[in-house]
């Protein structure tokens, strides 16, 4: 499955065309590796993903075509969460 659609039904990204930017602009490895929106992700890959001041760290558990809204969150696990507080 590509990237950028996982992360849109998965709902770690709301809307597809904004996990196509963020991966565009180099925010997103998957594997330790900077990863394209077309990059195809598998069960057991690791992504980083990083939205401003936060940085996810997620494992793929699981690939679905289309997923409601209440198994969205049993496709991936949550392994760190990390804010970058703002220097002074």
């Amino acid at each position: 499955m590509r990237l950028d659609k996982f992360l849109k039904v998965s709902r770690l990204i709301k809307r597809r065309t904004v996990a196509k930017e963020v991966a565009e602009k180099g925010r997103i490895s998957v594997n330790g590796t900077v990863a394209k929106p077309g990059t195809n992700v598998k069960e057991g890959d690791e992504l980083i993903i990083k939205f401003g001041q936060k940085t996810v760290t997620a494992r793929i558990d699981r690939l679905e075509e289309n997923a409601r809204k209440e198994v969205a969150t049993e496709m991936y696990t949550i392994l760190k969460e990390e804010r970058k507080e703002e220097e002074e």
